[in-house]
C-alpha cells in the first residue's frame, strides 16, 4: 500500500479518467430523453402506426427503468464491494456501464432494451460514489469537495456537449449511433481508470452487512431527504424547460436546444463552484447554495413569460442545483462514519428518487390544467422541503455536539 500522497501529475491523472466515465453516465441517462420518437418508431413500430403518442409514451419506459436500475444498483454493489481495493472496482464498474450501453446499442427488440437500460443503471450510483472516495482520496484534506465535483463535472459537461451531440447524431444517423459514442466513451474511461487511479489496499471488514448498518444513523437519512426532495426541485424545472420555452415564453422551438445548453453550462459552472465552497464551510455552503436555489426558482416563475428573463434564471437554477450536489455528497460522507462506500452511492439513488418526484409532480400540475409554469412553483415547494430538512438535520446535530448524553441522530 502507498503511504505517500499522489503526485500532481497522478491525481490529475485519476480525476480526469474519472470524469471521461461520469461524462459517459451523463450522455446514457439523458440522450435517450431527446430520442424517444427514434427509439420507439424502430422498437414499437406497431404501436407508432396506431398512435405515436402512445409509442412515445411507452418509449419512456426506458428512462424509468434507468432510474430503477441507478436506486437498486447504488446500495447493493456500493455495499458489497466495499472490502475490495477502490482502483478494480472502479475498473470493474467503468467496464460494467460498457458492456450494458453495448447491449442497448444491438439488442433488437423493446423488451430486451428495457432490460440493457435497468442493467445500465445498477453500476451509476456505484461509480460516482466509490469515485467520489477515490477523488476525494487523492485530492486530499482540505480538498476532498474539490475532487468530488470534478468527478461530476463530466456529468454536468455530458449536458452541454454529450447530449446534444448524441442526439444530432441520433437524429440524423440512427438512434444507436448515439449509443455507440456512449459505448466508446465507457471503454476510454475503463482503460483510462485502469492507468491512472492508484492502487490501494481493500478493506476486508467492510462486508455488506456492516456496510448497511449505515441505515441506522438519524443524519444519513436526513442527507438523503436534502437530495431526494431539495434536489428534486431542480427536475421539475428541468424535465419541462421545453414547454417553457415555447408555451409560456412562446419562443420557437429551435431555440429549446440552445435554453438546454444554457442551463448545462450554468450546471457545470455551478458543480465546480460548490466543491470549491463546501470545501471552506460546508454547512454555509448548503445553506446559501439552498437559499440561492429558491429565489432563482421564486424569479423564474414570476418572469418565464420572457425569454430573456427566462434564460437568464433557467441559467441560475442550473447553477445553484449542481452547487448543491458537492455539498450533499461531501455531508453524506461526513455523517456515514466507516460506512464510506455505500454512503457515497446512496446519494446518487436520493438524486434520482428527486428525478422521479420532480418529474412526476411537474407532469401532474400541467394535466391539472395549472399552467406550464406550474412545475416551477412545484419545483420551489420541494426546494424550500429540502432546506427545512437541511435545518432539522443540522439543528440535531448541534443538539448533540452540546448533550453528549443525547442518543445518536
Amino acid at each position: 500500500m502507498t503511504t505517500t500522497s499522489p503526485s500532481r501529475r497522478t491525481t490529475t491523472g485519476a480525476l480526469l479518467a474519472l470524469a471521461i466515465g461520469s461524462f459517459g453516465i451523463g450522455m446514457t441517462e439523458f440522450v435517450v430523453m431527446g430520442l424517444l420518437p427514434e427509439i420507439s418508431r424502430e422498437l414499437l413500430p406497431a404501436v407508432w402506426a396506431a398512435s405515436q403518442e402512445d409509442a412515445i409514451a411507452q418509449a419512456g419506459w426506458l428512462i424509468t427503468l434507468y432510474a430503477l436500475g441507478v436506486v437498486i444498483g447504488a446500495p447493493t454493489i456500493a455495499g458489497s464491494v466495499a472490502r475490495f481495493p477502490r482502483h478494480r472496482v472502479m475498473v470493474l464498474l467503468a467496464l460494467s456501464l460498457t458492456v450494458f450501453n453495448a447491449l442497448t446499442l444491438v439488442l433488437p427488440t423493446f423488451e430486451l432494451v428495457a432490460a440493457s437500460r435497468l442493467l445500465a443503471g445498477l453500476p451509476h450510483g456505484a461509480y460516482f460514489g466509490i469515485g467520489a472516495l477515490v477523488a476525494a482520496e487523492v485530492m486530499g484534506p482540505g480538498n476532498r469537495a474539490k475532487g468530488v465535483a470534478f468527478v461530476l463535472t463530466g456529468l454536468t459537461v455530458a449536458n452541454v456537449v454529450g447530449v446534444p451531440l448524441g442526439t444530432f447524431l441520433g437524429q440524423n444517423l440512427g438512434w444507436r449511433w448515439a449509443f455507440l459514442l456512449v459505448v466508446v466513451i465507457f471503454a476510454l474511461a475503463t482503460a483510462a481508470i485502469a492507468l491512472t487511479v492508484p492502487h490501494r489496499a481493500g478493506e476486508p471488514a467492510r462486508t455488506l452487512r456492516a456496510e448497511l448498518g449505515i441505515f441506522r444513523v438519524g443524519q444519513v437519512w436526513f442527507a438523503l431527504g436534502i437530495g431526494a426532495v431539495g434536489f428534486g426541485g431542480f427536475f421539475a424545472v428541468y424535465t419541462y424547460v421545453a414547454t417553457l420555452v415555447t408555451e409560456a415564453a412562446g419562443a420557437p422551438a429551435w431555440s429549446v436546444p440552445l435554453v438546454l445548453i444554457i442551463l448545462g453550462v450554468g450546471m457545470t459552472v455551478g458543480n465546480l463552484v460548490g466543491g470549491y465552497l463546501a470545501d471552506r464551510d460546508l454547512t454555509r455552503a448548503l445553506f446559501g447554495l439552498m437559499g440561492g436555489l429558491i429565489l432563482s426558482q421564486l424569479l423564474l416563475a414570476l418572469t418565464a413569460g420572457w425569454i430573456v428573463s427566462l434564460v437568464f434564471f433557467v441559467f441560475a437554477v442550473g447553477f445553484t442545483s449542481s452547487a448543491v450536489s458537492p455539498t450533499i455528497q461531501t455531508r453524506l460522507m461526513d455523517v456515514a462514519g466507516d460506512n464510506q462506500s455505500i454512503a457515497a452511492a446512496l446519494n446518487h439513488s436520493a438524486l434520482n428518487m428527486g428525478n422521479a418526484l420532480g418529474a412526476a409532480l411537474g407532469g401532474a400540475v400541467i394535466a391539472a390544467g395549472l399552467g406550464y409554469t406550474a412545475p416551477v412553483w412545484v419545483g420551489l415547494i420541494l426546494a424550500l422541503g429540502g432546506l427545512g430538512i437541511a435545518a432539522v438535520s443540522f439543528s440535531l446535530e448541534r443538539r448533540r455536539a452540546s448533550r453528549p448524553e443525547l442518543a445518536r441522530v
